[in-house]
């Protein structure tokens, strides 16, 4: 079968951002698939390609992925109006591959949502099969966050919704507040798949080099927050902890903010203004850095803005990378993650912006070496269990191959 894959995002783990499309992909060329993948360039990402763009594009083979690339660049530090004109474009020369490229199935996934549009033409011009992947509900978040308040937008993107779901053949959804949401919309639920994010357990193992920056000591507490630094974060949590701990005496829990992102310089200056000597940040890194730091972490901060859409319509890549790196989970809004973790005691879930419970939990994380290592190992096995990306992989070509017209 041959497998038209768009992700604007994509990037192989020599990049910093999330490889599930990279891992994916290559489960699909193991199972005897051709896969060619159709991205941008993501800041922060590393697409494999560095050969010169011509005309607008470039074109090769990487780890038996045949990549398209368009010269499109996107950063998360763009504004509301560039990203908007860049996943536009993207979506204008997807559709021209939708209907010019040989491929079996055409799949897409979000995020933009404009992913989609290429599938949808694919299956109403083509009569192709069309898997669409939801990462995040839209215009469900940027609603409940207030970052897209125009009602007309709102409107064009709730149509644009409704017609990728009715246009795929089948759905997969990351979170259970996904699968609902798209079910919502009027989809069958035997259409939809739950395939959450996996944990790359080959990546996070034990043979890596730990490191740890310069600022943190070997005696320190290290709570690691590795992700975007954005609105949709929340990471004003992790100051207002900072200070409290600061408050309290406790120079000896280092928090660290590993990732870019549009706030990062926002919340550099506040911690400077603040004096939070606590909080260190740091640059990206790419997967097998990020595992070495891992490694010599004691606790991992899983950390969103208090918005209740996000409670069960998000699957965090972070937070499958703690559990398999062994790290006990520090979270701060409810949830089916909060739910996960309190189950299989493999950390702890606190009440949003409440910093006094952030900074107890820190402190208990301190204080008790021994049973915050347990709970890492509980983390471990609940990776090993149930989000191994193999087991997750293989579940996900299965139903990329049960899709037919």
């Amino acid at each position: 079968m041959r497998v038209l894959y768009f992700h604007q995002h994509f990037s192989t783990p020599k990049g910093a951002v999330g490889i599930r499309s990279y891992e994916m992909a290559r489960r699909l060329v193991s199972r005897g698939h051709d896969v060619t993948m159709v991205c941008g360039t993501y800041g922060g990402g590393e697409t494999g390609l560095d050969s010169p763009f011509v005309g607008g594009r470039r074109r090769g083979a990487v780890d038996g992925i045949d990549v398209i690339e368009f010269d499109l660049a996107y950063s998360n530090n763009d504004g509301l109006f560039k990203r908007a004109v860049t996943f536009a474009k993207f979506a204008i020369r997807s559709i021209g591959l939708a209907l010019t490229e040989r491929y079996d199935l055409i799949f897409a996934t979000t995020t933009p949502l404009t992913a989609g549009i290429p599938g949808i033409f694919a299956r109403w011009l083509r009569r192709k099969p069309f898997v669409f992947e939801v990462r995040d509900l839209w215009p469900e978040l940027p609603r409940a966050m207030g970052v897209i308040r125009n009602p007309l937008i709102l409107g064009a993107m709730s149509i644009l919704e409704w017609v990728s779901y009715h246009s795929a053949y089948k759905l997969i959804g990351l979170s259970p507040g996904i699968v609902e949401g798209i079910a919502k919309r009027g989809v069958r639920r035997e259409l939809i798949a739950l395939i959450p994010n996996g944990c790359d357990l080959d990546i996070f193992d034990n043979s890596v080099e730990p490191w740890r920056p310069e600022q943190v000591g070997g005696d320190d507490l290290l709570a690691v927050f590795a992700g975007t630094h954005g609105m949709a974060n929340g990471l004003d949590a992790v100051l207002d902890a900072a200070a409290e701990l600061k408050q309290r005496g406790r120079h000896d829990i280092k928090l660290l903010l590993i990732g870019q992102g549009k706030l990062k310089s926002t919340l550099q200056a506040r911690a400077q203004r603040e004096a939070l000597k606590n909080v260190v940040f740091q640059a990206p890194v790419n997967k097998a850095r990020l595992a070495g730091l891992m490694a010599s972490a004691d606790v991992g901060l899983q950390v969103l803005a208090n918005v209740p859409a996000f409670y069960y319509g998000t699957s965090p890549n972070k937070f499958f990378d703690y559990i398999a790196a062994g790290l006990p989970v520090l979270n701060n809004y409810p949830g089916w993650l909060a739910g996960m973790i309190l189950e299989n005691s493999c950390g702890f879930a606190v009440a949003p912006e409440d910093p006094k419970a952030f900074a107890d939990a820190l402190e208990q994380a301190a204080d008790y070496r021994s049973a915050i290592k347990e709970m890492g190992s509980r983390g471990r096995d609940l990776a090993e269990r149930e989000f191994d990306r193999d087991l997750l992989a293989n579940r996900f070509v299965d139903w990329l191959e049960g899709a037919k017209p």
